[in-house]
């Protein structure tokens, strides 16, 4: 690959130093705090982050919009414009961190079977399109399409992205490798395989055929974190889980060596979105526990994403280290907020799609998060707002930055 122009460094690098200014901040140390105490069950007030953002609609006076050409520095400027863009536009409490994480060139991260899909896109600009995925497992042979994955590292293109990323941001941030943040779950990759219909009616159909399945995808998920442990792949512990804050005073172990992390350093997140339909004795049965040996192994546990969990949480408590339990829009809050308790943070996802109407309605936005919020103080539920899935705003950024600040507000009032 060619080298990077000088003209393109001298971009990333006045980027970095505004990043590296945003970093040193104080709000981004009395963020991770107020993280650290809501993690610990020990809130101060909710915490408000909104992130899986619709970029293609954001750009506003070419504050987005990139100048570097090279394939490396395109992907450092994306990512630095994003940064600088949200804590000018939308401040949440995220935290900006002083370091850039240089991915390992961990390969052989593969079950062996490839999604098989028809695809409807009404956006070109937009990577959030319709999916109808073709089934491939029919029988209990075609169970074996699952492989075992054999893990890798090519070293030389790993110090490659060090070498460049020590040209680049060398002097003004840190910079350092991270091994792989594995997404562990069974359900999305098998709903990739068989489509989520084909998945719900072989359950009902060939119950043999899907516990075989299961089993089989997390062995292979288990053989891929047992290779990544023990090769040094596996990633350290993030500043993120599935979009909430994971500062947190009780991960890593005491006997964490960066060097070699292992999975019970780490939170990981559990989903299974497309037994949202099941009854309670199926998702035990095909979800809680076939992949309990995978919640075991983490030191912290999110689970749910759009998944209604109310009336389950009883099957969740099985999972002994789970802190985090999703709210979807989809959910009875009341009743979740009932059977959290003081238990798990509440952690609720707004409905993105008021922020896709053809108007824009601040009052139901305020009364909406004004709701959740009385709703934990009842209980006594830790609580944080997350939007995320916002795959569209109408091309009016702005509506994102209002909502932020409304939720900003709500949450200190």
């Amino acid at each position: 690959m060619k080298a990077i122009p000088q003209s393109e460094k001298t971009i990333i690098r006045e980027l970095a130093k505004q990043v590296a200014q945003l970093a040193a901040l104080p709000i981004m140390e009395e963020n991770k705090k107020l993280w650290r105490e809501l993690n610990g069950l020990r809130p101060v007030r909710p915490m408000v982050i909104a992130d899986q953002i619709c970029w293609n609609e954001m750009n506003v006076d070419n504050e987005l919009t990139l100048r570097c050409q090279h394939p490396d520095a395109q992907q450092h400027e994306t990512d630095l414009r994003r940064i600088i863009y949200r804590q000018k536009h939308m401040p949440d409490d995220s935290v900006i961190e002083p370091a850039i994480r240089v991915p390992k060139a961990v390969t052989g991260i593969t079950l062996g079977l490839e999604e098989s899909i028809e695809s409807a896109v009404t956006d070109a600009t937009n990577d959030v399109f319709s999916h109808h995925y073709i089934n491939q497992i029919n029988s209990m042979e075609d169970i074996e399409k699952i492989k075992m994955p054999t893990i890798g590292h090519d070293t030389a293109e790993t110090a490659r992205r060090m070498d460049v990323a020590h040209e680049l941001f060398g002097g003004i941030m840190g910079v350092y490798e991270d091994g792989y943040d594995l997404h562990v779950s069974v359900w999305d990759p098998i709903c990739t395989w068989m489509g989520v219909e084909g998945a719900l009616f072989a359950i009902i159909d060939e119950p043999e055929m899907v516990h075989a399945l299961v089993n089989r995808a997390v062995a292979a998920l288990m053989s891929t974190l047992d290779q990544l442990e023990e090769q040094g792949l596996l990633c350290g512990p993030k500043t993120l889980v599935h979009c909430t804050g994971a500062w947190t005073d009780e991960l890593p172990q005491r006997d964490y060596d960066p060097a070699k992390p292992r999975t019970k350093d780490l939170w990981m997140y559990g989903l299974a979105q497309m037994l949202g339909t099941v009854s309670p004795a199926m998702y035990n049965e095909f979800e809680i526990e076939p992949c309990m040996p995978i919640f075991e192994r983490f030191g912290l546990v999110y689970y749910g994403c759009c998944d209604p969990l109310d009336g389950r949480v009883d099957l969740l408590r099985k999972i002994k280290n789970i802190r985090k339990l999703s709210v979807s829009p989809w959910a009875s809050e009341e009743r979740l907020g009932e059977e959290i308790g003081k238990d798990y943070v509440f952690s609720r996802k707004p409905n993105p799609a008021l922020l896709a109407t053809e108007g824009f309605d601040e009052d139901l936005i305020r009364t909406d998060l004004t709701r959740t919020r009385d709703i934990c103080k009842r209980y006594g539920c830790p609580l944080e707002f997350i939007q995320k899935d916002i795959s569209t705003v109408r091309y009016k950024p702005e509506r994102l930055w209002r909502w932020v600040q409304i939720a900003n507000e709500v949450a200190r009032g």
